[in-house]
């Protein structure tokens, strides 16, 4: 992730009202893929080309990606298909969508969840015109929401290099914490870097 954040997202005034009622069931639902400054929707035919771009940009490959390496249009897209495809319970993909404008802002995923860990990995890009606004970690709230009140999982992790400050930054305000490094384990710009491993546990993200 390469945004950075204005306001604290996902934080409210009172937990969410139980499942007591088919009013409450139809809120929950409603409001569950539903942030303040996007929503999470499934992917459609017309994203494939943006995504694809804003994956295969040299600025953005370096901060998600071991390489710098772009390639010819398609296979990317397909890899997007493959992550929303949604067909199993321990892996969900969503395309992130503003609220205000309705556009195409990024895809998020959760993948690897399993008994008896339940955990999962968590993984996001935004689109270049839509970093600095809130929308990533807003995204990454919503879907740790998802993650924790509707996949059921425990914890949630990620890895991120560590020269993507802004990124860890972001993963911090959404209640992401530092566990560990892997040293060395990436090559830009003719010298090794680290990679940082970040977690957060569902009661963290309860209690935030």
């Amino acid at each position: 992730m390469t945004d950075t954040d204005h306001g604290a997202p996902g934080m409210t005034d009172a937990a969410p009202p139980a499942l007591t009622t088919s009013d409450a069931a139809r809120a929950y639902g409603r409001d569950l893929l539903v942030g303040r400054h996007v929503r999470l929707r499934p992917l459609a035919d017309a994203d494939l080309p943006v995504l694809d771009r804003w994956w295969q940009d040299p600025q953005w490959q370096v901060l998600q990606q071991g390489s710098v390496l772009p390639r010819p249009a398609g296979p990317a897209g397909e890899q997007f298909r493959s992550w929303s495809g949604n067909a199993g319970p321990g892996s969900v993909g969503f395309c992130v969508e503003t609220l205000a404008e309705g556009q195409l802002a990024g895809h998020i995923v959760v993948f690897g969840a399993g008994l008896p860990a339940r955990a999962g990995t968590l993984a996001v890009i935004l689109g270049p015109p839509f970093t600095g606004r809130g929308l990533g970690p807003d995204a990454v709230d919503v879907m740790l929401g998802y993650a924790f009140r509707e996949m059921g999982l425990n914890r949630v992790e990620l890895r991120v290099w560590a020269f993507n400050t802004d990124a860890i930054r972001a993963y911090e305000r959404c209640g992401f914490v530092v566990e560990g490094r892997r040293r060395e384990a990436a090559f830009h710009d003719g010298r090794f870097h680290d990679e940082v491993l970040m977690g957060v546990l569902a009661r963290e993200w309860e209690h935030r």
